[in-house]
Order: structure tokens, then sequence, then C-alpha cells
């Protein structure tokens, strides 16, 4: 049974290193853990902020070495965007949504439609080894395999404990201006609550309602963590109550049949 809380906490580790590529994100967040002396406890919830996935995968893209297609030309010459970069999204989307000037929403790899595919300029700076082979500026792509991640440091960080993992991104919104943390990814943690069947304050029953639980979890997470120079990539959410669960975010995905806005 889900049930919704009355009070929530949202605490972010502290002391968390710059990941570079090859760092092993579960001995980190361990090590934030035991800095802010915490234990973690049946129910929590580790949210982890995507970048710090992309960065240990090494998920770095070197813009100024990217050779563009005539198709990235194209969509450059519509949406103002350079053309380098706008071969880094085709490259990481599998259909396109709407291009317009200062806009280009795709399908992404992993199925969901998102603006510029993910593809991030900001905290993208690779460590000075990797720098070093390339020209430069860099970018980031979403991690390669979210859920599977998620499952992996769920396993690694709560064995004696039943924990949540969620992998967040920030995205944008149809008709709504601003950007909300997302799930990208999960593990242990229902993706969606039915609530469908349950009675509201007068008896009536819910027919339509199912809410994304990963993508709630994920939006408390952001406002904690921040998007600039804050440093706080993961946050620990305390106070829910789920069953444990072996679906990922991958189910928070409308499927392409269903989205009348393609």
């Amino acid at each position: 049974m889900i049930a919704c809380a009355p009070r929530l906490e949202a605490i972010a580790l502290p002391g968390l290193p710059i990941v570079s590529p090859g760092d092993d994100l579960a001995v980190l967040i361990a090590g934030g853990l035991v800095r802010a002396d915490l234990a973690l406890r049946d129910g929590d919830v580790l949210v982890i902020a995507s970048k710090l996935v992309s960065r240990a995968e090494g998920q770095f893209v070197d813009v100024g070495a990217t050779e563009p297609s005539r198709r990235a030309h194209e969509l450059a010459a519509r949406t103002g965007h350079d053309p380098r970069h706008v071969e880094i999204i085709l490259r990481e989307s599998v259909a396109l949504s709407r291009a317009a000037p200062g806009v280009l929403i795709v399908r992404h790899r992993l199925g969901f439609v998102v603006a510029n595919a993910g593809v991030d300029f900001s905290n993208a700076q690779p460590p000075a080894a990797v720098a070093a082979r390339g020209r430069g500026p860099w970018a980031l792509t979403l991690p390669l395999h979210p859920d599977g991640t998620a499952v992996k440091l769920r396993a690694a960080l709560g064995a004696e404990r039943s924990i949540g993992v969620v992998i967040s991104d920030s995205f944008g919104r149809p008709f709504r201006l601003g950007s909300v943390g997302a799930a990208i990814g999960s593990a242990g943690v229902p993706a969606l609550h039915d609530q469908r069947g349950r009675k509201d304050l007068f008896g009536r029953t819910l027919e339509h309602t199912v809410t994304a639980l990963a993508d709630q979890i994920a939006a408390v997470a952001d406002l904690v963590a921040g998007q600039a120079d804050e440093g706080r990539g993961v946050v620990l959410i305390r106070g829910l109550q789920f069953p444990a669960d072996g679906g990922g975010a991958a189910g928070l995905v409308r499927p392409a049949t269903e989205d009348i806005y393609a």
C-alpha cells in the first residue's frame, strides 16, 4: 500500500565531490550518508541527479569535434541552434516532435519526449585528462540505462533495507513555463500510484486518478538539490510508505500510439 505522508523530509547529502568517469556512485553516496550521520531506513528514497550518473559513465561529448549532418544543418537553420548541438541531439533521439525558433522537441532514445534530448552544457566540464583530448566546449548526454543503474545502486546501498532509488532530471512541460524534477530512472519505488477504485471524501469512486509517484519524489528533491552551483546531487526523501516495486521509470512513458501531440 502507498500512503500519502503528512510530513516529508528532504535532506541533501553533504560533501559529494565532482564526479569523474569511473567513479563508484554507491561509494560516494555511502560517504555522504556517513557525513550527514544518516542511516537508511525502510521507506527512504535516494534521489540522484542524472548528471552524476552521466559523469560517472563518461557521457561527455566534445561539441567542437562533432561533425553536423545535413539534417542537423537544416534543423539548425530553423531553430537557431548550433548545428553541432543539433547533431548531438539527433544522435540521442528516435523521432522529432517539434522544431521552431529556439525549440527542438524530440522523442529521446529512452522513450520520453523532451527538449534538446536532455543534452546539457551546465556542469558538463570533464576532468582535465578528458578535456585535454578534445577541443571543447563540452556537453553531457543522459545516462545510458537509468533504470538499470537505479537497480544496481539500490542493491549496493539498500541491501539491508527496503529503499527506493530515483534518478532525476529537469524537464520542461507542455503548456507550462519552467522546469521541474522528473524521474528518468527508478527502482524499489512504484513509478505510478494507481488510485482508481478508491473513494473520495464524499464516497465517489475515483475513476482516472493515477499519480506519477516517481516524478513527484523527483520534484520534491529538486527543491533541495538546486540547479546551479549548489553541489547537492543526492537527496534523501524520508516519510513515504510504499511497497517494494520492480518496475522502473520507463513505465511513466506514454506509448507513442497514445501521444496525441506527436
